[in-house]
């Protein structure tokens, strides 16, 4: 019992922080079924009670381009093999056998790593597969009189599988398979998780829309006797350039699976401020919605600025700045060589920073 306490506080530390191709396409359709199925669920699934949420880390991005969009993206059509974390309907024969690595420094001296390859199967199909690491540092052990008996350091560890596979010459479905394993001190869980997209693009107009269905599963060995949830999402996604302006807007909404967002505002953090409880139809509407826009003059560089409203007003008014929910990201491809880098400052406590190292190997082989 001694771990309890130090576990329950380090789970709400972190929240708040080759087939032929008929049997290919046959594949791809029952994703879309899949995909209609399960939404026409998420109704009922939020309506059941118990449990609470955690693996929230499976909505930290890996991608330091989409991390300067504002975190959350389903719709940029890119070759950053990276961007199929958000949706597996990213995925294509374009990113054939390339690598990357991944690593973030996050809030609380939390640090994460991972790498992921990609490889195309056939003609119209592609796989990936993935480990991304998540270690939140040190944490003091306590007992629940609060009494430190020593300190122990958390992990999660998600391993991933990812395929996808065109439908059309502009539509594409993907799902994407991730084994979960956390380790809390002498507690450890593990769980199975589902993602299922769709993406449609337009190369003429350079408009990509997506749809998905993210974090479906559940736990197959818990922490302890209670139950935790995935964080079940549905999220919808744009992305378009106009004309010949070398811009792409981009704009997602996401936590569709409950609209009221509720959040209070802290005032200056004096203690005769009073919170004041902020859930307006517009305050909630922008807490779904992320904005960004990205640099595309040309192929081998990019730069980023993101804007995410929902994380600038998780913080408290008094220790946010005007960076904010503001994220900038860029990038640089030499050769078969990419590079590319992201910034964040969530709070004016906490500064965020992520880089990606890629290769294409066919084009040094």
């Amino acid at each position: 019992m001694r771990y309890l306490y130090a576990l329950s506080y380090c789970k709400k530390t972190f929240d708040v922080l080759t087939l032929h191709t008929q049997m290919l396409s046959s594949l791809t359709y029952r994703i879309i079924g899949t995909i209609l199925l399960a939404g026409a669920m998420v109704q009922p699934l939020n309506a059941q009670d118990g449990g609470s949420t955690a693996y929230n880390f499976l909505n930290v991005t890996s991608s330091a381009k989409i991390y300067g969009l504002g975190g959350v993206n389903i719709s940029l059509v890119d070759d950053d093999i990276n961007v199929i974390d958000q949706n597996p309907a990213l995925l294509g024969s374009e990113m054939s056998n390339t690598a990357s690595v991944n690593y973030m420094r996050y809030l609380g001296g939390s640090n994460f790593a991972g790498a992921r390859y990609g490889r195309s199967a056939g003609e119209r199909g592609a796989w990936a597969a993935s480990i991304q690491y998540f270690g939140y540092g040190s944490m003091k052990e306590t007992l629940p009189d609060g009494s430190v008996v020593g300190s122990f350091s958390p992990k999660d560890v998600a391993f991933g599988g990812t395929y996808s596979h065109d439908i059309t010459s502009r539509l594409r479905g993907g799902i994407a398979l991730k084994a979960l394993y956390s380790g809390y001190a002498e507690y450890s869980a593990f769980a199975i998780a589902t993602d299922l997209g769709i993406n449609y693009y337009d190369s003429d107009r350079d408009l990509s829309l997506s749809v998905v269905l993210a974090n479906l599963g559940g736990q197959v060995k818990r922490f302890n006797q209670a139950y935790d949830r995935l964080p079940f999402d549905v999220r919808l996604g744009w992305s378009q350039t106009f004309g010949t302006f070398p811009v792409r807007f981009s704009v997602t909404a996401w936590n569709l699976t409950k609209w009221k967002l509720p959040y209070f505002e802290t005032g200056d953090g004096s203690n005769s401020a009073t919170a004041v409880l902020k859930e307006g139809f517009m305050s909630n509407l922008f807490r779904h919605l992320v904005f960004g826009a990205d640099l595309v003059a040309h192929p081998n560089y990019y730069i980023s600025l993101g804007y995410n409203y929902k994380t600038r007003t998780d913080m408290s008014t008094y220790s946010r700045n005007f960076l904010s929910g503001f994220s900038l990201g860029a990038g640089l491809k030499v050769k078969s060589f990419g590079f590319g880098i992201a910034f964040a400052q969530p709070h004016s406590g906490g500064s965020t920073f992520m880089l990606n190292l890629g290769l294409n190997i066919d084009e040094i082989l």
